[in-house]
């Protein structure tokens, strides 16, 4: 009840700064993949990323994909297009020439599917104009998830939201990649505040004020980063719905609150302590909110334990590399 308390508290004060309007953005940001290949496999491919609406699938997610020749790719609408899609068999993406297709300047995944092969592809997206190929056996979502899914939404940075709205199949890797990015900004509101309160003097003068600030600006990350999430799994922003999720946030104030107090007890460990466990909160929140819309309930307490000390490891490590490389300077 107390962590409840406390998170209506530090809601009331971020709920001002929560800009719904900026969400509706997000949802209406227009994009554009092109597809090209083999025609049985672009159908397949289509209905994979169709798939998983409860009616009727909306014209306009629809409209979203188009099919090209790589040849000669005459495209609608040239400055939404996000990723060109090619899918083939065998040697077809070796034999292809994707010429025309670089010269959109956006990033080509040649798909190849070999029944006969284990899923493959490069440890990072391939560069606007440039192609990369990705062997999967067959054209399902746990084939495509693991490197191919989480290289398209990386690549399509800003259409993420309305990418995951769009292609029921992408949303949780679309929830995953939002909350990667919101745990990285908590982690450095964190540091800097942390930071700031081991200067002399301006840590005297400054330090409640940014210990207060931080509270305030990463809760206000993590309800953005829950109206992202519900938005992406169709879910119109709502502020006033996230009252639903407070366990979440609950959750996160609190580890707040320990992550400040040793920041004391262990000044110069307790830096990275204290973005660590920001940075894990917020892991938390995202997947947790995450695992609400997958599954219509919140998360055990075992299940988001678990989940919390490995982000919390995580972000140990790389705060302490980040205080390493600082000290040294």
């Amino acid at each position: 009840m107390a962590a409840a308390s406390d998170a209506r508290n530090i809601f009331t004060l971020v709920r001002k700064s929560i800009d719904v309007r900026a969400v509706h953005v997000h949802v209406r940001k227009p994009f554009r993949f092109l597809l090209c290949g083999d025609p049985a496999l672009i159908a397949e491919f289509r209905a994979l990323l169709l798939g998983g609406y409860d009616g009727p699938v909306p014209v306009e997610a629809a409209a979203c994909l188009e099919t090209i020749r790589a040849e000669m790719p005459l495209v609608t609408n040239p400055n939404e297009v996000r990723a060109i899609i090619f899918l083939g068999r065998g040697l077809d993406a070796a034999h292809a020439d994707f010429g025309a297709l670089s010269t959109l300047n956006v990033p080509i995944f040649a798909i190849t599917v070999d029944p006969d092969a284990a899923p493959a592809g490069p440890s990072t997206p391939p560069e606007p104009g440039m192609w990369s190929e990705y062997v999967v056996p067959s054209l399902t979502r746990d084939a495509l998830r693991g490197r191919l899914f989480l290289h398209l939404i990386e690549r399509a940075r800003g259409a993420e939201i309305a990418i995951g709205r769009s292609f029921p199949v992408l949303r949780d890797t679309v929830a995953a990649k939002l909350t990667r990015d919101a745990a990285n900004n908590a982690l450095k509101v964190a540091l800097a505040s942390a930071v700031v309160d081991h200067i002399p003097v301006v840590g005297f003068v400054l330090g409640a004020f940014a210990s207060a600030g931080d509270m305030v600006a990463i809760t206000g990350i993590q309800v953005m980063l829950m109206l992202h999430i519900e938005a992406v799994y169709g879910r119109d922003p709502d502020v006033g719905r996230t009252w639903q999720l407070l366990p979440v946030i609950g959750g996160g104030f609190g580890w707040r609150t320990l992550a400040r107090e040793l920041v004391g007890f262990v000044p110069v460990a307790g830096i990275a302590i204290k973005g660590a466990i920001a940075y894990a909160g917020t892991i938390v929140v995202g997947e947790g909110v995450t695992f609400f819309q997958e599954h219509g309930s919140y998360m055990t307490k075992g299940q988001a334990s678990v989940l919390y000390e490995r982000a919390k490891a995580d972000a140990l490590r790389f705060a302490r590399e980040l205080i390493g490389k600082l000290r040294r300077k």
